[in-house]
């Protein structure tokens, strides 16, 4: 490995257990997972309920909150008290519970000045008949209190069927669930606050889940803008990769990687997030597979990615 590979940081995710998880971080992406029930795995996280370690290289056995403490010019010395995003794969068994997300200002009033959660969804895999819930049916906010103390949720809900490769964007204020036989991958915000709105009355441990209802009551939009999930993909075709834009946002901007031979790139930003989904490969000449998960630092300049891949890259 020669000195410019050492700056690579490269992490090891942290498992999460779910009532609602399954196998397939094991069976497709050949991560130790600790039991049959594993929902999440926090691939690139600096957050307290799971800080990945970096796995090799110049910073090994740092974690990475730490080397946003302790070593900031790795991501332009940008400002804020935390590193900023949270990237996860989610692998949903059954139903997660119908949630909301709160913005900015509410939860730095209500949450001990956490972020909000602006997140986006890149459907990796899903059952044949798949739906995710998006978005609401109420007019507006007093048909959304009605309606959820009402416990009407089929009124209430909006389930759209999904496929492979799908993607959206789940701003704060938007009703949403992940739904059962769904492989997903997540860029968000750096924050762990989900307000719970329904849990289809499932018990842990024979009590029923905390509910938030009152706050999901405050921060759900009404009425739900359909435009504000979808996004304006567009495609570039090169000669050895193709790069998709999904989204950009104030948060965060993805991209969708297909390599297919030796393609030459230039990490020109404060830092770049990168998730191997598909295929396998290399990143000047450091082997990556699927489910590598890595970060190119601040002024790591010109690289070269090679092999048959398709990659998530965020900023």
């Amino acid at each position: 490995m020669n000195n410019k590979t050492e700056q690579i940081i490269f992490l090891e995710p942290v498992m999460k257990e779910v009532l609602w998880g399954g196998t397939r971080l094991r069976d497709d992406f050949h991560y130790e997972i600790p039991s049959d029930h594993t929902g999440e795995c926090w691939a690139v996280s600096a957050h307290d309920h799971g800080d990945c370690a970096v796995a090799s290289g110049a910073f090994k056995g740092n974690t990475l909150s730490e080397l946003w403490k302790n070593h900031r010019e790795l991501f332009g010395n940008l400002e804020g008290d935390r590193f900023p995003l949270l990237i996860k794969i989610i692998d949903a068994k059954q139903d997660l519970s119908i949630q909301v997300h709160p913005d900015d200002a509410y939860a730095k009033v209500n949450e001990n000045g956490s972020f909000g959660k602006t997140e986006c969804w890149y459907i990796l895999d899903c059952d044949s008949d798949a739906t995710i819930v998006v978005g609401h049916n109420a007019k507006d906010k007093e048909e959304v209190a009605q309606m959820i103390h009402e416990g009407r949720w089929n009124e209430f809900i909006r389930t759209i069927p999904i496929k492979k490769g799908d993607f959206f964007q789940i701003n704060p204020g938007t009703v949403h669930a992940i739904k059962g036989g769904t492989l997903i991958l997540e860029t968000q915000q750096n924050s762990d606050i989900t307000y719970r709105v329904y849990d289809y009355d499932r018990l842990t441990d024979g009590k029923p889940r905390e509910l938030h209802i009152e706050k999901s009551i405050d921060v759900i939009k009404a009425p739900f803008d359909v435009d504000s999930a979808s996004s304006k993909r567009e495609l570039v075709k090169g000669d050895s990769i193709d790069n998709e834009a999904l989204v950009s946002c104030s948060y965060y901007t993805v991209v969708k990687q297909d390599v297919h031979g030796s393609a030459k790139l230039t990490q020109d930003k404060n830092f770049k997030i990168y998730s191997v989904i598909d295929g396998e490969g290399s990143i000047d000449g450091v082997d990556i597979k699927k489910g590598t998960h890595f970060i190119l630092p601040y002024g790591y300049g010109e690289y070269t990615l090679e092999g048959n891949m398709s990659l998530i890259c965020s900023y």
